[in-house]
């Protein structure tokens, strides 16, 4: 049996043959990192009242296209509430919320409506499409209480939250794959711990904790609008004390959830509070709730 001048499966330089080398494998993943830099850096906004850079590849034209789409099709497939004593009331709190955010809304269109559920949620999407579930209106207990739930999901569609995300996920899958050519003709048990690894790695290291971000800058942004509408801030820690006592046990560790704790979003309600009720004071000084 002939060996050839390497010996048996070798090749120039004596590498397996048919196995990259270690200057091979970093070639996709050179790559990555100089185009995920460029579109890193090509892509930066900035969020309004807290002064975030972001990262965001889509135009509000698109945004506002998708939000508008998505929020026809769950209409479609809800109990719409047309009128009545809840509808009202709704409106009436968006439309003072949608007021108060008028200077950093990107030209949304406000629309508000009601849908019958037990779900105790409420929805903001791009453009300013918004909904609220009937199940939150005992949870909220009040004017305050729901203007609080409703100012955060439109913070989410203010800070253009969805958009961030659908970024960030791109970049990760582009990381994806540079490693998963990066790592291609090593043997299949070996790929599938590398991969799960990246994989794991992404999941806590980098979108769970963007989403946490997220939902702090939102409870922020909602807050501040809150107490420009009129409403009572201090409503906000109240809220998240009974959304607490709903979900004991139930929900998971901090860096294993895509929101803060309740104690978290507690204690920062708190340290912002102040600011909320100067700026209350400021914009309300005859208004009452």
């Amino acid at each position: 049996m002939r060996f050839g001048l390497f010996g048996r499966n070798r090749g120039i330089g004596g590498q397996p043959r048919g196995r990259m080398s270690w200057k091979m494998r970093l070639i996709p993943l050179v790559l990555f990192a100089i185009y995920g830099l460029y579109f890193y850096v090509s892509n930066q906004e900035t969020v309004p009242l807290t002064g975030r850079s972001q990262l965001v590849d889509m135009t509000h034209k698109q945004e506002i296209a998708l939000g508008l789409q998505s929020y026809q099709e769950i209409l479609s497939q809800s109990e719409v509430i047309p009128e009545g004593q809840t509808v009202d009331l709704v409106r009436t709190i968006g439309r003072r919320l949608a007021k108060a955010a008028a200077d950093v809304d990107h030209g949304f269109e406000w629309e508000f409506n009601v849908i019958e559920s037990q779900q105790a949620n409420a929805f903001a999407l791009p453009g300013g499409k918004t909904a609220v579930y009937t199940g939150l209106i005992p949870v909220a207990e009040n004017q305050s209480g729901l203007a609080v739930v409703m100012g955060h999901e439109i913070a989410h569609a203010i800070a253009r939250h969805g958009a961030e995300r659908m970024a960030h996920q791109k970049l990760v899958q582009m990381g994806t794959i540079a490693a998963t050519v990066a790592v291609g003709d090593m043997d299949y048990d070996t790929q599938r711990m590398v991969m799960g690894a990246l994989g794991v790695g992404a999941q806590y290291g980098v979108l769970l904790p963007f989403s946490r971000d997220h939902e702090s800058e939102a409870d922020y942004m909602g807050l501040l609008f809150v107490a420009r509408a009129c409403f009572d801030p201090t409503e906000a820690p109240k809220l998240w004390e009974r959304m607490g006592e709903m979900s004991k046990g139930k929900q998971p560790a901090e860096f294993m959830s895509t929101h803060p704790s309740h104690g978290t979003r507690i204690k920062q309600f708190q340290e912002w509070m102040p600011e909320a009720l100067a700026l209350r004071q400021q914009h309300c000084k005859t208004q009452s709730d």
